[in-house]
């Protein structure tokens, strides 16, 4: 597993770089194949801010912890993302168990739904816009993201709001 320590606005020091691979190492038991881990550290407005992308397994986690001390943000991430990954490995056991035992009567299956599930469809005609005019109307409907069609691109993007009130555009890797 390859770990990748880099540094905004701060510079990160050995012994900065040594704790997070040290926390970060752990969460190897929950996925073998861990591919890499992208940690960012940076300083905004006196908060020690430590964001973790995880790639492998077929799955991309993201974490984000901010506290007064850099060791604390670590400490938290690692256990943000450690929940996560346990919930995920829970999830994939909870499909691949087997369906249960014929000889119960029907109405003494308990299902358990704390899987989250689709509840809602929504369609909605896509309109082509510039990102501008997306946030104009994402803010409009008083939403946290918008959908809709680059007119520069002609590809499907989502605007969204951010934390510190600006917005993030995502737009499809060619």
């Amino acid at each position: 597993m390859l770990i990748n320590v880099k540094g905004k606005n701060i510079d990160i020091t050995p012994a900065l770089k040594a704790y997070s691979e040290k926390k970060l190492q752990r969460l190897q038991k929950y996925f073998n194949h861990i591919q890499l881990m992208e940690v960012t550290q940076s300083l905004q407005r006196n908060w020690h801010v430590v964001e973790v992308l995880v790639e492998g397994d077929g799955i991309l986690l993201r974490a984000e912890e901010r506290a007064t001390d850099m060791y604390e943000a670590i400490d938290l991430v690692s256990k943000k993302l450690e929940e996560q990954m346990r919930r995920y490995k829970e999830r994939l056991v909870r499909k691949h168990r087997t369906a249960p035992e014929e000889s119960l009567p029907e109405e003494e299956v308990v299902e358990e739904s704390e899987e989250p599930r689709i509840v809602r469809i929504k369609r909605f005609t896509i309109k082509p816009m510039a990102p501008e005019e997306a946030a104009q109307q994402m803010e409009l409907l008083n939403h946290s993201f918008f959908v809709f069609l680059n007119a520069e691109t002609q590809q499907v993007n989502v605007i969204y709001k951010r934390r510190d009130g600006n917005y993030g555009l995502i737009e499809p890797a060619v």
